[in-house]
């Protein structure tokens, strides 16, 4: 394995480590923020560092459109671009050939596309998306490029998008070679099927990949549909690798993604929810908007050391979203950033003192309250 990878606490499947890399430590559970175009939406990258991230995600297929791999390369890298220097993981573009089926065409060989931005034509291969991710964006941690299939998904549709990702599971790690301060991770498919899941499962690990995601998963199933995938698919992974569930999620998701063995995440919602007036809060989701809040003279939460969770009263909060400000959708993108990295940290102290069930419990009862 390129980085070192140290599990140091178990509680049950749920688990706390350190995958070591040249930019820093990663510490498991953790959260990835969204740096979809080079930039966590509405946050300076040292506002997103504040929070206690220690890695964010970029995008393969954005970045290739606007502003160009090439011209971020010559511009220094990904992290030099955007003044990030702990590690970043990209994504490969898997994402978005299903979201912009539409446009776009696969093929054995690669994915053919429109570019959503001025209609250009671009090609996308399991050897282009190396070549963007490690040498032109620069990042730590590339993801092979896979087909990602929608839910519900057709049984033979399903195996077509697993088999196509092993094929270009095997061509990514053959184009991304050998790297001592790079690592490359391979993605399970397969949807709901298990079967579909242990066979993915096997021939990624015949390939041999440095991690391993778990992809196909928040495309529509639901939370109960995901939690029963989670509840065999991450066992199938190798235990002495990072098992990273892409795309995911809501807090619950998270927790019971912990409790199944699950290390790594990353979603768009903290930032999305924040530009829509919504906070999360250990009792759920915050609507601001709600008049409820006009006098509530409170902040959002109090312990929690970033200034948009402690120092802001709700009802500042909320004239800044009635009054459709800018400063609130920062405030509250902040917020839940660092919400949701309260909350991995929260459970990795559960997990290191063998008490993340009743961690767990309290969750629960605190969102039913």
């Amino acid at each position: 394995m390129s980085f070192p990878f140290h599990i140091a606490n178990t509680d049950g499947a749920a688990r706390t480590c350190v995958l070591v890399t040249p930019r820093g430590d990663i510490r498991t559970p953790a959260f990835m923020p969204v740096g979809t175009a080079g930039t966590v939406k509405a946050l300076t990258v040292d506002q997103v560092a504040e929070t206690g991230a220690d890695i964010l995600l970029g995008n393969t297929y954005h970045l290739m459109l606007r502003p160009t791999a090439e011209r971020v390369k010559r511009l220094g890298g990904l992290h030099r671009f955007m003044r990030w220097d702990k590690p970043i993981l990209t994504d490969s573009g898997g994402f978005q050939v299903m979201s912009l089926d539409a446009i776009s065409k696969v093929t054995e060989e690669a994915v053919t596309f429109k570019s959503h931005l001025d209609g250009s034509r671009h090609v996308l291969s399991p050897e282009r998306s190396m070549q963007i991710q490690a040498d032109l964006l620069g990042s730590d941690i590339v993801m092979q490029l896979d087909q990602c299939v929608s839910w519900p998904a057709e049984e033979s549709a399903a195996r077509a998008a697993m088999e196509l990702s092993i094929r270009w599971g095997a061509r990514s790690k053959a184009a991304f070679g050998t790297r001592d301060a790079q690592a490359l991770f391979g993605i399970q498919q397969g949807s709901t099927y298990e079967h579909l899941r242990r066979e993915s499962s096997e021939r990624l690990q015949e390939t041999g990949f440095d991690g391993y995601a778990l992809g196909g998963l928040a495309v529509g199933e639901g939370h109960a549909a995901m939690c029963e995938v989670l509840d065999y698919a991450p066992a199938m992974l190798p235990p002495d690798r990072p098992r990273y569930l892409m795309g995911v999620g809501k807090p619950i998701d998270l927790v019971e993604a912990v409790a199944r063995g699950v290390d790594m995440f990353d979603c768009v919602l903290p930032t999305r929810s924040g530009r829509h007036g919504q906070a999360w809060t250990w009792a759920g989701a915050l609507n601001l908007k709600n008049a409820r809040f006009a006098e509530d003279d409170a902040p959002l939460d109090a312990t929690i050391p970033c200034p948009a969770s402690r120092d802001y009263s709700k009802a500042y909060l909320h004239h800044l979203v009635r009054a459709d400000e800018i400063l609130g959708q920062v405030l509250l993108s902040w917020h839940n950033l660092a919400f949701f990295q309260a909350l991995m940290s929260a459970m990795r102290a559960a997990i290191a003192e063998g008490r993340f069930e009743a961690f767990r419990k309290d969750f629960h009862a605190g969102l039913a309250r």
